[in-house]
C-alpha cells in the first residue's frame, strides 16, 4: 500500500469519496469539516444561488459543470427558500472576486454563513462523466491531511455506510413549512415594485413539499393570492380555506415515500372538481394519484438547457430541470394524457387528466433566472381558476 504522502496531493486539504470507491482530491470551500449526500450534477451556467437554495436539492451534493461559479457573488434576494437545504457543492475552482452591482458577499462568505461544505480545485468534468457512467450514488466530502489520511478515510467510509439511500426517502416533511402562511408578492423586476395580489383575487392553496419562492411569485403575478400549507395538511383543512385552485409544489426525495401521506389527500382533492396544478414532485405525486407509478432515474435531469416537446402545439421549449425520479410510461390509465416529453430521453414531462381540471409539469416553468419558455403553464392555471363557474369572482370555491 502506498504511503499517504503519495496518495494525498500536496495542494489538497479535502477529498471527495464516492460510494463506489472513486476519490477526487481538492480544496475545501465553505465550512470546514465533512458532509454526506447523494452526488448529482447540474449543467446550468447561471443561477447558482437559486440552485443552492432550491429545497429539491435537500440531501444532495451538487456538482456544477460550468467553471465560473461564484463570480457574481451572492445577495439576500436570490433565495428560493428561507435557507439552503443542499448537502454540499463541488466546483471547478475558487471563484474570482465578485463582479456584480447586486453582490453583497462572496460565495465563500455565503457558504460559511449557511454552514455548507464544498470542494473545489477538482476535475468536475471527470466527476460528471463518472456519475453519467456509474449512476447516482452517495458521496462524502471531508477534510484531509497526509499524516492522518488513513483514519480520516475510515471515518468517511463509515459516514457513507450510514447515509440513507434516496430511493424510499421522504424529504418533503423536513423542508416543508411548519405552519400555514400567505403569499401575495409577484415577480422581481429591477428598480420596480413587485406586483401584489388583492383580497378578491382567485385563492390558491399551495401544498408545500419544498416549494420554490419563484413559483409562488409566478402564481401571484397572475393575480392570485396564495395560502401555503404544510405537506401533511389534510384535505378537509385545505377545503376549509375555500380554494379556487390547488397547487402541488416541487420538493426533494422519493415521491412514493412522500405519497404515503400525500396521496390520500390528493385523491380527495381530485374528486372536488377544483383545478389542480403540480410541478416536479407535485407532478410525480399527481402521476401516481391518477393511476401511474414513478421510478428512479440513473442520474436524473438537472440543468437549464433541457428541450421538451409540447405535444399539443408541436413546439419545443427549453426548460429548467431538477429531478431524480420520473413518472413511468407504463400503466398510465386511459383518462390520463401525456402532454410533454423530454427530447433528451423521451421521458414524461407533462400530464393532463382528460375529464378533470388537473395537469402537471415535470420541469420548472418558474425557472429563475430562466429559461422562461414554459411560463405559459401558469397562464393555463390562471385561466382555469377564472373559468370555474362556482367561483363567480367572489373569492370562494365550492367545497365539493
Amino acid at each position: 500500500m502506498p504511503h499517504t504522502k503519495d496518495i494525498v496531493p500536496q495542494h489538497a486539504n479535502a477529498c471527495l469519496l464516492l460510494a463506489d470507491g472513486k476519490m477526487f482530491f481538492g480544496t475545501i470551500i465553505g465550512k470546514s469539516g465533512s458532509t454526506t449526500g447523494e452526488i448529482c450534477f447540474n449543467t446550468s451556467i447561471t443561477g447558482y444561488q437559486e440552485i443552492l437554495t432550491d429545497p429539491s436539492y435537500a440531501g444532495q451534493i451538487i456538482t456544477f459543470t460550468t467553471p465560473h461559479i461564484g463570480n457574481v457573488g451572492c445577495n439576500d434576494e436570490d433565495f428560493e427558500a428561507v435557507k439552503p437545504y443542499c448537502a454540499g457543492l463541488i466546483i471547478r475552482e475558487l471563484p474570482t472576486l465578485p463582479s456584480n452591482f447586486r453582490n453583497q458577499m462572496s460565495l465563500q462568505e455565503w457558504l460559511e454563513r449557511h454552514g455548507i461544505t464544498g470542494i473545489c480545485n477538482v476535475d468536475t468534468r471527470a466527476i460528471t462523466r463518472h456519475i453519467r457512467k456509474h449512476g447516482a450514488q452517495n458521496a462524502v466530502i471531508f477534510s484531509v491531511s497526509a499524516s492522518e489520511f488513513n483514519s480520516q478515510l475510515e471515518a468517511a467510509k463509515k459516514a457513507l455506510a450510514a447515509a440513507p439511500n434516496m430511493k424510499g426517502l421522504d424529504l418533503a416533511k423536513p423542508v416543508s413549512t411548519m405552519k400555514a402562511y400567505e403569499w401575495k408578492e409577484g415577480l422581481w423586476q429591477l428598480a420596480s415594485a413587485r406586483k401584489q395580489s388583492g383580497a378578491s383575487s382567485p385563492h390558491v392553496v399551495a401544498i408545500d413539499y419544498g416549494v420554490k419562492h419563484n413559483i409562488l411569485r409566478c402564481i401571484a403575478e397572475r393575480g392570485c393570492r396564495i395560502t401555503i400549507v404544510p405537506a401533511t395538511t389534510s384535505a378537509e383543512d385545505i377545503l376549509k380555506l375555500n380554494p379556487d385552485g390547488i397547487f402541488l409544489s416541487n420538493g426533494p426525495g422519493d415521491p412514493a415515500a412522500t405519497g404515503i401521506y400525500a396521496l390520500p389527500v390528493i385523491k380527495k382533492l381530485m374528486d372536488t372538481g377544483i383545478p389542480i396544478f403540480g410541478i416536479c414532485l407535485g407532478h410525480q405525486l399527481l402521476g401516481i394519484a391518477m393511476g401511474g407509478k414513478t421510478e428512479k432515474m440513473p442520474q436524473g435531469h438537472r440543468g437549464a438547457n433541457h428541450p421538451v416537446k409540447d405535444l399539443k402545439s408541436g413546439k419545443v421549449i427549453i426548460t429548467s430541470q431538477n429531478h431524480g425520479f420520473v413518472v413511468s410510461k407504463d400503466g398510465l390509465p386511459a383518462d390520463v394524457e401525456v402532454t410533454h416529453v423530454s427530447l433528451f430521453d423521451g421521458t414524461i414531462q407533462g400530464l393532463r387528466h382528460k375529464t378533470k381540471p388537473i395537469f402537471c409539469m415535470q420541469g420548472h416553468p418558474e425557472a429563475s433566472p430562466g429559461p422562461h419558455d414554459s411560463q405559459y403553464l401558469f397562464d393555463i392555471f390562471a385561466d382555469m381558476l377564472n373559468a370555474m363557474p362556482e367561483r363567480l369572482h367572489t373569492g370562494k370555491a365550492k367545497n365539493g
